[in-house]
């Protein structure tokens, strides 16, 4: 299986069950703190590759939810700016196998690329995991994020 570079925000819900999904499908993942990293602007365009610059956003982020950042409204240079100034616009996680960069945890694109099958005895594990929403941060539901926890 592969060696995942996880960059993650300590803390978040949906952070802790995609490296519990990755790791029962038998990768060995190395977690680092995204808002530690030190980024530059070359490294972050290498995991966000083609997607259109709005998608590169952490949607639950305060600065966007209190429309201080609009990600619909910003070019990929501007939105480089704002992310290394404030690496939580980040939508996470970050992932590296290799010399291959990802960013979010779209469950098809991630099974394709690295295989998100259980390992032998961790069936039940990933079929809970199955069932959630693993690209919705679930504190929308309660109209606050995680990030406002974590910042505030």
């Amino acid at each position: 299986m592969a060696q995942v570079t996880f960059y993650e925000k300590p803390g978040c819900i949906n952070n802790t069950k995609q490296k519990t999904w990755l790791a029962a499908a038998g990768h060995d993942v190395t977690e680092k703190n995204i808002l530690e990293t030190q980024w530059t602007r070359e490294e972050l365009l290498l995991y966000f590759g083609d997607r259109p610059v709005a998608d590169w956003f952490n949607r639950t982020a305060p600065l966007v939810k209190s429309g201080e950042v609009n990600p619909d409204a910003v070019n990929s240079e501007e939105a480089l700016d704002l992310m290394l100034t404030n690496p939580i616009l980040i939508k996470l996680p970050l992932l590296r196998v290799a010399d291959e960069r990802m960013h979010g945890f779209i469950v098809d694109a991630v099974h394709v690329w690295i295989g998100l099958d259980p390992s032998k005895g961790n069936e039940a594990v990933v079929e809970g995991l199955r069932k959630d929403n693993l690209g919705l941060c679930p504190m929308l539901a309660k109209n606050t994020s995680c990030d406002e926890k974590k910042l505030s």
